[in-house]
């Protein structure tokens, strides 16, 4: 084992737990401090409950924990079954998925609540068959089921467990599971679902009870799409932490330790329904039958219809952002302009957006390649528990220790920029080294033995041979570290103190005004971003390499 390649493991791991795994249990004490009463900078010094007290008295806040839960289990829910439906039985549609991979929350839900509010493209739509001059009084949006919002977070989850699904089915013959489940007269949703399924499921339990926490704690799309009087309990949270009377954190702190309590409550109950499941399988797998005329159609065809709807609602933004008027029941704008796009307001949030996105991205993916080449040089194996660590921000509620670390930060007199990358690479790096840890670990050792045999170093290793080779992943992940910078929206609102505005922030903002060509604008840039960067990672490979194919076609002449 090389000294030099463990001391940088060590670097490395250490540097990982100081910037990461203890700003976050710190944030999590301090807000459980002040949960139970304790928060000097407001006068606070007597542990007791009595803040609890508070929290329970808090007018709706059983209706905002019935919200947190329907919507969050119920759009889990759907978009795991639409997800295994369509890559059953329409597998071509993950080619439609970049678009809504990359675009952030608060862009897709500003789009898709042009296209469900009263005076929607489907109401416009319905308006000649119904009589309307103007839009109904019908609540499509901000509707008090959630139903509005349960609808955006399908159209956003969805296509990342489609993701997770066809990645995983890489591991399996399926083709063999369907050619013998047909010879043996089973239906293809037959085998799908007592073969395929139940050895794909295992592969993806994480990322789905990332959907689930992600979905029980959002706030930027619920701000948009969830009802407001009362909000799902993250919404609740956050207006109190940032009312005026700072008396009001001590409630909000324990109303984040119930979030964490109830994300961990409704994965212990996904848990258990797993297992009835899986007995209820058993027996049906026992009876024998080939179910012939199983169908999972029926599922596939909503959510199919469900990613249209996604795409649609991106068109509705670009529409939107260049309308000049746009009258209702009218389902085009009369005219276009630019006028919108002269004033100039969106300019500073865009270039501090792609300023956070570049620093986080970057010291991101420096801190990877560091971590992967730690363990390239010591030949160790996978840290496993420091990959679980990396994974808490994804799995804890945001609220829950967010406030927590803005008080950490403001202690150590941090700025407000600083303190928002610092933030947003608790979200960033996960995701980062995520995505480049399997291309790297299947780099072939040959060529890094053949270049270590003609002495090239462990630097000139790194620097010539394994990040040229893996420059497309590198790109990969850079593209996905800026689309989880850019939507980045209570680590941007809570160390930002107001004074670091972005397109997210800026997009919910405008949101609830009544300018809708000022929020397209906001919409439109803050999804045209990560797609920007996608399209980047994916064009600029055969761009770099392509002096290598023409001297490979020289030498083949």
């Amino acid at each position: 084992m090389s000294r030099a390649g463990r001391g940088l493991r060590g670097v490395v791991l250490v540097t990982t737990l100081a910037g990461f795994a203890l700003p976050i249990l710190a944030g999590l004490g301090l807000t459980a401090a002040a949960a139970f009463g304790y928060l000097p900078a407001i006068g606070a010094r007597t542990v007791s409950t009595q803040a609890f007290s508070q929290l329970f008295a808090q007018p709706g806040l059983a209706e905002s924990l019935r919200l947190t839960l329907l919507t969050g289990l119920a759009s889990t829910l759907l978009s795991l079954i639409g997800a295994c439906a369509l890559l059953a039985h329409a597998p071509r549609v993950t080619r439609l998925l970049p678009p809504l991979l990359a675009t952030p929350h608060a862009a897709l839900a500003l789009g898709l609540a042009f296209l469900l509010s009263p005076s929607g493209w489907i109401a416009r739509l319905l308006a000649p068959l119904a009589g309307w001059d103007t839009p109904p009084p019908l609540a499509t949006v901000n509707d008090p089921l959630g139903l509005a919002l349960t609808l955006g977070l399908v159209a956003k989850e969805l296509p990342f467990l489609l993701l997770m699904l066809t990645a995983a089915q890489n591991r399996l013959p399926v083709r063999k599971y369907l050619t013998l489940g047909a010879a043996l007269g089973h239906s293809a949703a037959s085998v799908w679902l007592k073969v395929i399924l139940p050895q794909l499921y295992p592969l993806i339990r994480l990322p789905v009870f990332i959907v689930l926490a992600y979905a029980m704690s959002v706030v930027d799309m619920a701000l948009i799409l969830g009802p407001g009087q009362p909000p799902p309990l993250a919404v609740a949270l956050t207006r109190w932490f940032t009312d005026p009377d700072p008396a009001m954190i001590l409630p909000a702190s324990a109303g984040a330790l119930l979030l964490v309590a109830l994300i961990a409550a409704a994965i212990a109950a996904w848990l258990l329904a797993e297992r009835g499941l899986a007995r209820l399988g058993l027996l049906w797998l026992r009876r024998g039958q080939r179910n012939r005329h199983l169908s999972l159609a029926p599922a596939a065809l909503p959510a199919a219809v469900l990613i249209g709807a996604g795409l649609f609602a991106l068109l509705l933004l670009a529409l939107w952002a260049f309308a000049f008027r746009w009258s209702f029941p009218d389902l085009l704008p009369q005219s276009l302009t630019l006028r919108g796009w002269m004033r100039g307001q969106w300019a500073a949030p865009a270039l501090t957006t792609l300023a956070l996105a570049l620093a986080t991205t970057t010291l991101s993916l420096l801190l990877a390649i560091a971590w992967l080449e730690g363990e390239d040089r010591g030949h160790l194996p996978r840290a496993r528990w420091a990959t679980a660590l990396l994974l808490a921000p994804l799995l804890l509620p945001q609220i829950g220790f967010l406030f927590g670390l803005n008080t950490l930060f403001l202690r150590l007199n941090l700025a407000p920029l600083p303190a928002v990358i610092w933030a947003q690479m608790l979200f960033v790096f996960p995701y980062v080294l995520l995505t480049l840890s399997d291309p790297w670990r299947a780099l072939d050792p040959r060529q890094i033995r053949a270049a270590a045999a003609l002495g090239a170093g462990p630097l000139r290793r790194l620097l010539r041979i394994k990040l040229p080779l893996l420059a497309a992943p590198l790109l990969s992940a850079a593209a996905l570290g800026i689309a989880v910078s850019t939507a980045q929206f209570l680590p941007t609102l809570f160390m930002g103190a107001g004074r670091v505005p972005t397109l997210t922030t800026e997009a919910v903002a405008l949101a609830s005004g009544a300018d809708r060509r000022a929020a397209a604008i906001s919409g439109l840039l803050l999804a045209a971003l990560p797609l920007l960067a996608y399209a980047l990672a994916l064009s600029l490979p055969p761009l770099i390499f392509r002096h290598r194919r023409d001297m490979k076609a020289h030498s083949d002449a």
